[in-house]
This record gives structure tokens, C-alpha cells and sequence, in this order.
């Protein structure tokens, strides 16, 4: 059996006047996250650790911050399309388990719907996706609700 790992980091700031993406889900809050991108730390997590086990690169290389095409760009789209990218190097999802940091909005509600959203987008059963989350306990630029940070390991199985 051929099987890949890889891993995934991301964090962006909270700023006003943005939507909170998380998932691919809005959620509530009078903070957003900036970015080229809907700016999706989970997501651009996700797709990093996609890439990483197949030694792709990064989302960098694939929808660079400096193209004007992907200004605004909704996640979800562009996991789609990482998602075709490792089928069409033979390999398919094993499963994904990540975590997001976060001192505030609770994001535990929301869970089940972020995890809905991404399994269904990645056509994988709900139980092939772990989203947890946590808070930085008041340290450092997450825990100062300077920005929201997510790290993701992805197991990739080869068809």
C-alpha cells in the first residue's frame, strides 16, 4: 500500500469589515480574517497538507497572493480543485485531522457544519475529517485575538 502523509499550518489576522470563514462556513463575529483569498486558515491548512504529501508545493504555488484571479476567492473552490489535482496523481484522501486555534468566537457549535461542508467538498465520509479546536491560552498573536492560526495532517492512500 502506498501511502502519504503531509502537513499544514496557516494564520491570518483578524481585522474589521471582513467575514469570519472557518470551514467554509460564515460564522458570526465582529472580526474577519485578511487576506488575498477568503482567507480560510482551516481550509489553507488542509490543502497544504494535500500538497505536502505529494511533495507539491504549497497553495502559494497554485494560487499565488500576487494574481489578481484569486483576490476574493472562495476556499471551498480551491480545495475542490487541490482535491482533483492529488486524484490525478493516484492518490485519494485517507483521512484529515486538524486543529484551530482560536481564543474567540467558541467555535465548537460550528464544528459539525465545518466538517459537513469539507467532506462533502472533498466527496469523503464525515468520519474522514477531524476539526477540533482549542484556544492559545491568552499567548502570543492568537491568544492577543491578533489572528486565527490552523494546522492540518492529511493521510493520502494511493489508488
Amino acid at each position: 500500500m502506498n501511502i502519504r502523509i503531509g502537513n499544514g499550518y496557516d494564520i491570518h489576522q483578524l481585522v474589521t469589515e471582513r467575514p469570519l470563514i472557518l470551514g467554509g462556513i460564515e460564522i458570526a463575529h465582529e472580526m474577519g480574517l485578511l487576506g488575498h483569498s477568503d482567507a480560510d486558515v482551516l481550509t489553507h491548512a488542509m490543502m497544504d497538507a494535500m500538497l505536502g504529501a505529494l511533495s507539491l508545493g504549497d497553495i502559494g504555488h497554485y494560487f499565488p497572493p500576487t494574481d489578481p484571479k484569486w483576490a476574493g476567492a472562495d476556499s471551498i473552490v480551491l480545495l475542490s480543485q487541490v482535491n482533483q489535482l492529488i486524484h490525478t496523481h493516484g492518490f485519494s484522501i485517507g483521512n484529515i485531522d486538524s486543529v484551530i486555534v482560536a481564543e474567540r468566537p467558541k467555535l465548537k457549535p460550528h464544528l459539525k457544519a465545518m466538517r459537513d461542508r469539507l467532506s462533502s467538498t472533498l466527496e469523503l465520509q464525515p468520519d474522514q475529517i477531524s476539526i477540533k479546536a482549542t484556544t492559545n491560552e491568552k499567548l502570543g498573536p492568537v491568544g492577543r485575538e491578533e489572528g486565527i492560526a490552523a494546522y492540518a495532517v492529511a493521510l493520502l492512500v494511493g489508488r
